[in-house]
C-alpha cells in the first residue's frame, strides 16, 4: 500500500507541475484513487484527525470567504486600495513593501490564510488602478504571510500543533521566533526589490489620476460596512484571544459568517456563488492524498530517517530538522507533516533537557518557511492561486515555485546563524 500511495502522490504532483490539468481535477482523482485502491477508506479520509480531511481548515476558509464576499459589496477594498496607492504615490516597490508589511503583521495576529483572503482583493484593485500586473504583488504577500505567521502561535496552523505537542505558550513563540521573523522580513523585502524589479513599472499618468481620487467616495454602503467591520472585528478578537476563549478559528469564522448573513439583507445565494469552491475541493483532495502517505507510514519513515541522521547530536539534529522540514514541507502540505513529525521531535527534545527546545523552533521555522517553496507547500499559497485564477490573473505552478524556492532558501539560510548563535 505504501508503494501505491507514493505512486499516486508523485504522479499527481507531476501532473500539477505540468499545469496541463486543473489542480482541482488532479486532487480529486488522486484522492479517489487512494480510496479505490484501499490505501485509505471513508472512515480515515473523512473522520480521522490524523489522516483525513482537515475540516477545520476547510470551514475556516468557507467562513472567511463568506465574510470577505459581504465586505466586497461595501467598497471597502477599493477604499483601502486607493488609500495605499496615494500613500506610496503610485510607486510600485514602496506599494509592495507597504502591502507585505501589513500582510506580515496581520498574519502574526490572525492566521496567514485569513490574511491572504483579506489582502488579495485590495491587491487586485490597486494594481488595476495603477496598471500593474497583480501576480508579483500577490506572490510577495503570500511569502510575507508565511514569514509573518511564523512569529506567533496562531499565525500558522503548524505552530498550533507544535505548541500542543511541545507544551509551548503564545509568549514562547513570540520571544523565540518574533526576533528572527523581523530580520527575515527585512531580508525578504530587499529580495523582492531584485526578484520583481522587471514588474516595477511606474505609470506617471495613472499615478496622478489615483492621487486625484477621494477614497471616501468608494464606499457604496456605509451601513453594511459598519456592520461588517464590527463582525470582522469580533472574529479577529476571537482569533487573537483563542488561548483564553478556547474556540477554534473554524468555529469563530463560521459563527461570524452566519451572524453577518443574519443581521444584513445580503442574498445568501449570491454570497455562496462567490465562495472559492474549487479551492476547497482541491484542499479536500490534497488532504486525502497526503493522509494516504501518513496512513501507510511513508511520512513517518521520512520523519524517523531525518531524526536518525542526527546521531543524537543536538547541533546536527537542529540543522537537519531545519533543512529537512523545509524540503518536506515544500512537497507536502506542512500541516500533516508537522503533525507526523511532532512526536519524533518530542522524543528528541526530551533527550536533551531544556536545551532541546531549540528543536521545536527548528521544526517551526523549517515547516513554516518551507511552505513558501512551492505552490502547494502551504494553505495560503493554494488560496492565493485560486483567487488569482478567479480574477483572471492566473499564477502558474512554476511561476510561483521559481520565486518561492529563492525565498525559502534565503530565509532558511538566515535562520541557521540565528539558531546557532542563540541556542547552540
Amino acid at each position: 500500500m505504501a508503494a501505491a500511495a507514493v505512486v499516486i502522490f508523485v504522479v499527481a504532483y507531476v501532473v500539477l507541475a505540468t499545469e496541463k490539468v486543473h489542480r482541482t481535477k488532479v486532487a480529486l482523482v488522486g484522492a479517489g484513487l487512494m480510496l479505490l485502491l484501499h490505501v485509505s477508506d471513508s472512515e480515515r479520509a473523512f473522520f480521522s484527525e490524523r489522516t483525513g480531511i482537515a475540516w477545520d481548515v476547510i470551514f475556516l476558509l468557507l467562513g472567511m470567504m463568506v465574510i470577505v464576499s459581504v465586505l466586497r459589496r461595501t467598497g471597502v477594498f477599493e477604499y483601502v486600495a486607493i488609500w495605499a496607492a496615494k500613500r506610496t504615490r503610485g510607486r510600485p516597490y514602496p506599494l509592495m513593501v507597504m502591502l507585505c508589511v501589513l500582510t506580515a503583521v496581520a498574519s502574526a495576529l490572525l492566521d496567514n490564510v485569513t490574511t491572504v483572503l483579506l489582502i488579495a482583493p485590495v491587491t487586485f484593485l490597486v494594481c488595476q488602478r495603477l496598471g500593474l500586473r497583480p501576480a508579483p504583488f500577490l506572490m510577495a504577500e503570500v511569502f510575507a504571510s508565511n514569514i509573518g505567521g511564523t512569529a506567533t502561535l496562531v499565525g500558522d496552523p503548524p505552530n498550533i500543533i507544535i505548541a500542543s505537542k511541545g507544551d509551548l505558550t503564545f509568549n514562547d513563540f513570540l520571544v523565540n521566533l518574533a526576533p528572527i521573523v523581523v530580520v527575515l522580513m527585512v531580508v525578504f523585502l530587499l529580495l523582492c526589490r531584485r526578484m520583481f524589479r522587471d514588474y516595477f513599472v511606474y505609470d506617471e499618468e495613472r499615478a496622478a489620476s489615483v492621487m486625484r481620487l477621494d477614497e471616501r467616495e468608494a464606499i457604496t454602503d456605509p451601513r453594511l460596512l459598519v456592520t461588517s467591520v464590527v463582525v470582522l472585528g469580533l472574529v479577529m478578537a476571537a482569533f487573537v484571544l483563542h488561548p483564553l476563549v478556547h474556540y477554534d478559528p473554524a468555529v469563530v469564522a463560521l459563527l461570524g459568517a452566519g451572524l453577518l448573513l443574519l443581521v444584513t439583507d445580503v442574498d445568501p445565494m449570491a454570497t455562496m456563488r462567490e465562495v472559492e469552491w474549487p479551492t476547497l475541493a482541491f484542499f479536500a483532495g490534497l488532504f486525502i492524498m497526503v493522509g494516504g502517505l501518513v496512513e501507510t507510514g511513508v511520512i513517518g519513515k521520512l520523519a524517523e530517517a531525518t531524526a536518525d541522521v542526527t546521531g543524537g547530536d543536538l547541533t546536527t539534529a537542529t540543522m537537519v530538522l531545519l533543512g529537512g522540514s523545509a524540503v518536506l514541507s515544500a512537497i507536502v502540505d506542512n500541516i500533516p507533516y508537522v503533525a507526523t513529525m511532532s512526536p519524533v521531535v518530542a522524543e528528541l527534545a526530551a533527550g536533551h533537557g531544556e536545551a532541546g527546545h531549540v528543536l521545536w523552533w527548528a521544526l517551526a521555522l523549517g515547516a513554516d518557511l518551507g511552505g513558501n517553496a512551492t505552490a502547494i507547500g502551504a494553505s495560503a499559497n493554494v488560496v492565493a492561486l485560486g483567487l488569482a485564477e478567479r480574477e483572471g490573473h492566473p499564477i502558474g505552478f512554476w511561476e510561483f515555485t521559481r520565486y518561492g524556492i529563492v525565498v525559502t532558501v534565503t530565509t532558511v539560510a538566515v535562520c541557521i546563524p540565528y539558531l546557532w548563535l542563540r541556542y547552540l
